[in-house]
This record gives C-alpha cells, structure tokens and sequence, in this order.
C-alpha cells in the first residue's frame, strides 16, 4: 500500500463498503445531535444579541426581553410545523432547495441553494468564534489567540466528519446533551432562585441619542430591530429537514419526531434564559473589554459563584455545544452542495463520496471558507451575526411557499396548506424585517454575496451546458482518421529503457528516440550503444545549448505537428520506480515538467514506463 494510502488510513480508518451504508444511517438520539446542535447551541448567544440592541433604549426597552423571547417562540413553531410537512412531503431530504426548485422554478431553488450555503458556512464561522468566545469568559488569557483557536476548531471539527457521519454523530451526542441538561439546569435554578423574590435592577446606561424616546414609528422599528436579532436562535431549524436520508428507516418519521423534540428544547432553553436574564438583570459586556463574558456565563456566575464546579462545566459544555454546532453546516453543506452539482450549479467533484461515505470535498471547502471569513472578521462573533440570519429567512420563505405551490398543484388546501401558507407569511415579513434592520449592520453583505453565489451557478451550468454540446456525438459522426507518432525519450543506455523500447515500438511504425544533448561528451557513448540495443529505431539527437531539457523536446514536437496536424504525438518518459519512498528525492522525474509544458497542446499524450529497482 503507498505511503499516501497508509496515511489516509491511519487518520480516517478503514473505508466502508457501499452495501453497508444503511448501517450509517443514524438513530433519533444521534440524529439530534447531528442535525440539531446548530439550533439549539443558538441558545448561548441569541439572548445576548437581543439585549446588545435592548440596552440601548434603557430600562423600559430591556424589560421587553422575556416579550421578544415569547414571539420568537411563536414564529419557531410556525416554522418547524412547517418543515414538518416539508419532511413526509419529501423524505428523501434536499430541504428548501429541493422544494422550491420543483415547485416554483429553477431560479427560486437556486437562491434558496445559495442563501444556505452561505448560511452554513456562516454557521460555522459564527459557532466556532462563539465557541472560542465562551472559552475566554472562563480562561481570559486565551483572549488574543481567539483568531487561531477558532481556525484550529474548524480543522478538528472538520476531521471528524472526514472520519464517517455516524462516527462523528457519537463522539458529538454526549456533549450535545450536556449542554442542553446543564442549561435546563441553569434555567431552574435560575427559577428556583427568583420565586418570590423582586427582579434586579440591571446596571444600563442613560438611552443612547435618539432612543429617549421610543414611541410610535420609532418605538416599533427599534423592537422590530431587537426582535431581528433573536432570530438568531433559528438558525439550523431547517437542517433536519435537509438531512432527512441520513436517518434510520423510516427515515421521514425519525427525522419529524427528531425535529419536534429539537423545537421542545430549544424553546424551553430559549425562554428559560430570557427570563432568567431579565429576572437576574444581567446585561451584555462588550467583546474585547476588560472582564469579558457572554450573557449566559454571567447568569451561571450570577447563580452558581464564578469559581463554582457547575459555573466551569456550564462554561465549558456550551464551549463544546457551540464548537459542535458547526457539525450541523458540515453534515447538510456537502449533500446541498451535491444536490447542486448533481444539478450542474457547482463542480461535479461535490459528488464525489468519499472511503467514510461522506462527500469529502464539501467538507473541506466548507472548512476552508470559513476558515477565511473567520480571519476577515478576526472571530468576532457579534460581526458575524448580522451576516447570518437573513439568508436563513430566505431560505425559510422559499421552502414554504414551495410548499404552499405543491398543495395548491396537487388541490389539497387542508391543515398542511394553511400552517405552510403561514409559514410562507410569516418568514417573508421577518426576510424584509432583517434585511432592513440589519442591512448597515453588515446584511448588505450577505445580499451580495448571495448574488455572486448565483451569478457563480450561472457560469458553472453555462460550461456544464458547453462542454455536454462539444462532447455529444453526431448521427453522422465516426471515429476520427489518425496516426501516430511515438516519441522515446532516452537520458541514457540502460536496463531500465529496455522495456520502454519494446513498449514504443509496439504502439505504431513511426517511432523515434530523442536524446537531449546536455553534455557534448557523452554523444558518441550514447550512439554507440543505442546502435548496438534498437539498431532499428531512429535516434534524434536534440542539442540544448542553455541546457534545458524540455525546451528542445518542446521544439521538436511543435515541429511534429506542425508537419501534420492531424498526427497524435505520444511522448513516452521512462521512470525509476526506487525500493523506498526516500529513494526518489534522488531521481529526476522528468515527466512531471513535460506535462506542465504540453498539457495545453492538442493531440499530445505523455505518459511513463516505469521501471523498478530492487
């Protein structure tokens, strides 16, 4: 086995049989860890973006946290009601790209396609540089190493997932469930601590200019504003429904049931910390400053004393939820993406699977996007959100009013029709919501992004569509009429060019051998012996006076098929094979330079007869 094959080995394990990819396949408990990380590791900094805009508007706009919390539910169970008929509608996954490429056009399916893979890689820059936030609430010092922390956490998680689904789906369960029991618990004590007792006056600053007054226009625009940035908590909703393959037999109502229990907990956890927040007057401190912590790690110090056993395992467990959410965008981000490319949209290595039965390539360009936007914005998390929930709205709406065209083409206009013509309604007014109030905030970016997305769809589908109209073959059309002319490239007289000798003149009567002339000296040594081993092949001696070797094997060709254009030139290079690996950093391998130069020539193949040395 090559040493590159040991390695893969080594660090992915053993490949797996096609025949046994049902066994991949992932129970309930597995699944929610998997599919549902995202949404609910949204929990550790949704309430905070909300109290970053409601602290601004004092203590009249800061005690409307537990009202916002409520209205985010109501719209997520809109929502989730309505990925679930999205789900027995389409088990076979594909989410809202799917749905709205077959139902109201190509066009709408591929926005919705690129607004969700923006979102997922959003998604992984956002919960690793999250993840990396809450680490340095508990551990200050690691402040300054945020940007490479957060590039080391893409490239472990990203690891993992090359390892197999079902493999990195348990290694993720066990701090999936830590998480969401710790915040429970966090919640009831929170509760526990706080009955009967009066609210705690949070310590906020006088309104900002222009928030004295918050009535009227102003008043609502300014909670439209607040409630856009809880929307944060959504984000991930819709993986499941991307996902729905990757579940155990029956694999539509795994993922439903695996959907409504992820929506019971994220609520409860969601609700629970608004109101612990408010109750508790805990208020968000600026990244960066000194005393950083998030929102949560502040009500678990508020609670539990910040050198409490249960403060650190808080602390430390939605460091881990959160630097896990990211396997939500790398389990969905490569199979849209061969949705895509099965679609001609992206390159056709997207569907490419790999030994582990995972689409390999996806993963690592995901890994390596968001790698990027995690160095742009230097792993802020609160830069990065404002770029992240509109493409989840839009992706949200599309999905569906999808739905709502496929009830009305197949006449059914039950329960189903109406929860998806809601859901429809209500997601486009939060896209329009989000879009206006985070546009300066960074959203703009995300809109144009999505373009380029699109405007990157069209160019790939444009040469997919080119190259299957150049590669068709006419009714008409036959083999075409060529000949050959074999090219023997010779450095010297010796055991190993033998069988590449036998070889040439077994392909065509037109056969030479070409010796670049790099030392004058050994011209006399190199005829003599060519004469007395292959007496009847022609040898061509090339001079090369700035002692190059591909320039005159270059010239030469030209030359060839210049003579006869229609004439296929194969250049034939004999390579030592050596004993060990070490070995070849000794030998010139002078294939590897003539393909970089005649790769561009028509009607030139090079290739090795290798030789091995014992």
């Amino acid at each position: 086995m090559a040493l590159y094959a040991r390695l893969k080995r080594f660090l992915l394990g053993q490949p797996i049989a096609t025949k046994h990819a049902h066994h991949e396949r992932l129970p309930k408990r597995i699944g929610l860890a998997v599919f549902a990380s995202d949404a609910l590791s949204s929990v550790a900094y949704a309430t905070e973006e909300v109290l970053i805009i409601l602290v601004l508007g004092g203590l009249a706009a800061y005690n409307n946290l537990i009202w916002i919390s409520l209205a985010l539910c109501v719209l997520l169970l809109i929502v989730v009601f309505s990925y679930y008929q999205t789900i027995h509608a389409y088990p076979e996954g594909g989410g809202s790209y799917i749905v709205s490429k077959t139902n109201i056009g190509p066009f709408w399916g591929k926005v919705a396609g690129a607004a969700l893979l923006m979102d997922y890689v959003l998604t992984v820059a956002v919960s690793i540089s999250s993840s990396v936030s809450f680490l340095v609430s508990a551990f200050p010092p690691l402040q300054k190493y945020m940007v490479i922390l957060a590039c080391v956490g893409i490239a472990v998680i990203a690891f993992a997932n090359l390892r197999g689904l079902k493999e990195s789906g348990a290694i993720f369960a066990i701090p999936t469930y830590a998480f969401v029991a710790l915040i429970l618990g966090l919640v009831v004590t929170g509760l526990v601590q706080g009955a009967g007792r009066p609210p705690v006056e949070p310590v906020i600053e006088p309104p900002k200019e222009g928030f004295h007054d918050l009535g009227g226009v102003l008043g609502l625009l300014f909670m439209m504003r607040a409630f856009a940035a809880s929307c944060t908590a959504m984000t991930g909703v819709e993986a499941i429904s991307d996902g729905v393959a990757a579940f155990k037999a029956p694999e539509a109502v795994n993922a439903s049931k695996t959907l409504l229990a992820m929506a019971g907990l994220l609520m409860a956890m969601f609700i629970g910390v608004g109101w612990c927040a408010q109750h508790f007057g805990i208020t968000p401190i600026p990244a960066g400053t000194a005393g950083y912590q998030t929102v949560v790690a502040q009500l678990a110090a508020t609670l539990y004393g910040e050198r409490h056993l249960l403060f650190y395992a808080t602390s430390i467990t939605t460091t881990l939820i959160l630097f896990l959410a990211a396997n939500t965008a790398f389990a969905d981000f490569p199979r849209l993406a061969s949705f895509l490319a099965r679609d001609g949209y992206l390159p056709r290595q997207m569907l490419s699977v790999g030994d582990k039965l995972v689409f390999q390539n996806g993963i690592i360009v995901l890994a390596a996007v968001s790698m990027l936007l995690v160095i742009v914005f230097h792993g802020d998390t609160h830069s990065l959100i404002p770029l992240y929930a509109v493409g989840v709205f839009t992706a949200f709406t599309l999905s569906q009013s999808g739905m709502v065209s496929r009830w009305l083409k197949l006449g059914k206009k039950g329960a189903a029709f109406y929860v998806n013509l809601l859901g429809a309604v209500a997601t486009g007014i939060v896209t329009v919501i989000l879009s206006y109030t985070k546009f300066w905030e960074g959203a703009w970016i995300t809109i144009f992004a999505i373009g380029g997305i699109m405007l990157m769809f069209a160019g790939i589908r444009r040469h997919y569509d080119y190259l299957a109209k150049e590669l068709t073959v006419g009714e008409a059309e036959g083999l075409p009429k060529t000949k050959t002319t074999v090219l023997l490239l010779i450095p010297r007289v010796h055991r190993g060019v033998l069988h590449a000798i036998a070889y040439a003149k077994s392909m065509a009567k037109d056969v030479r051998a070409l010796h670049v002339t790099l030392d004058p000296k050994n011209v006399e040594q190199v005829k003599t012996e060519w004469a007395r081993v292959a007496p009847d092949m022609p040898l061509v001696i090339l001079e090369s006076p700035y002692r190059s070797l591909v320039e005159p094997v270059i010239e030469y060709v030209d030359q060839a098929l210049t003579e006869d254009p229609s004439t296929m030139v194969t250049v034939i290079v004999p390579q030592a094979v050596p004993k060990y690996w070490w070995h070849g950093l000794l030998h010139n391998n002078a294939a590897v330079p003539l393909k970089l130069a005649l790769g561009a020539r028509k009607n030139v193949v090079i290739t090795n007869v290798r030789y091995f040395l014992k």
